[in-house]
């Protein structure tokens, strides 16, 4: 985020720029377990989802739901059937931002994420 919205510095810093760009950042899951570092090694029928369905409901302005990687797509999609009824939303599932997703370049994944700011 520090370079589409020049979110930088302290953890509560980085948050505010988010706040301050109208961005909300939020994992699907609100805990799990994940022995290993890869997405596929996380524990489905041990994890809890965060309460979208309350989050839009308190949010009605967003317009815009993008996922970081393809994985957190899937789950959205798995365990979140019901966030938003009745709103039309957009869904952008984008290039995933960790280092072990190497088959793009940083300035790829970069320019793709600019949907974000757009």
């Amino acid at each position: 985020m520090r370079e589409l919205i020049g979110a930088a510095g302290s953890y509560e810093a980085r948050c505010e720029g988010l706040v301050a760009a109208k961005i909300a950042l939020w994992d699907v899951l609100k805990q799990s377990v994940r022995p290993g570092s890869m997405d596929a090694d996380i524990q489905l029928n041990n994890s809890e989802v965060n309460d979208f369905e309350g989050f839009m409901l308190e949010h009605c302005d967003i317009g815009l739901i993008c996922f970081n990687g393809r994985k957190a797509q899937e789950m959205f999609r798995r365990f979140v059937p019901r966030a938003s009824p009745g709103r039309r939303l957009r869904y952008v599932t984008l290039p995933s931002t960790s280092p072990a997703y190497a088959s793009m370049t940083f300035a790829e994944k970069l320019e793709r994420w600019r949907v974000v700011t757009a």
